[in-house]
């Protein structure tokens, strides 16, 4: 019956060491995460802040945009092949263009909505239903239209409408 009594009272000291260890852990835990939060926002890691006059604001530089220049192609509905989940593809973008080039890939248009709307006549509808479908057809348009337009005249394809109905 000793033992019994001697294994009681040890029970709360050992909790009490687990709760004093869990505290000791946590207060550790906020003050390490409170000073690594303090040396990311000053500075003193992932490089310098910029301040304004008063030291008070971050001033963050925006990098300069370049000159560049959009140009918008004309909406294009696509008949799919028979059989399709959808019989037609609505297409609609703009090249990103240096603005020195700009007025060249207006003249130039025709040509590129030929070669794009021959191209996604020529796709099978079944790839336009997966998800990358996109990604991918957007890198194969725009290696086409820089062939047709020049090497260095178009920035990018911004894809604005692309639906299958």
């Amino acid at each position: 019956m000793a033992d019994a009594t001697a294994d009681a009272g040890a029970a709360p000291t050992g909790r009490k060491k687990g709760k004093l260890g869990l505290v000791i852990g946590l207060a550790g835990a906020l003050a390490l995460g409170g000073g690594g939060f303090y040396a990311a926002q000053s500075g003193m890691i992932f490089g310098s802040a910029n301040h304004d006059a008063h030291g008070d604001k971050e001033v963050r530089e925006a990098a300069p945009l370049g000159d560049i220049a959009f140009v918008p192609l004309p909406a294009m509905v696509v008949s799919l092949a028979p059989g399709a989940s959808a019989s037609h593809l609505s297409f609609e973008a703009q090249l990103e263009v240096p603005d020195s080039y700009g007025h060249d890939v207006e003249k130039l248009v025709p040509r590129v909505v030929d070669v794009l709307n021959s191209y996604l006549r020529a796709i099978d509808p079944a790839m336009l239903e997966r998800p990358a479908a996109l990604t991918q057809l957007r890198a194969q348009m725009l290696r086409r239209v820089q062939i047709v337009v020049g090497e260095g005249r178009v920035n990018d394809l911004l894809i604005m409408e692309f639906v299958l109905s």
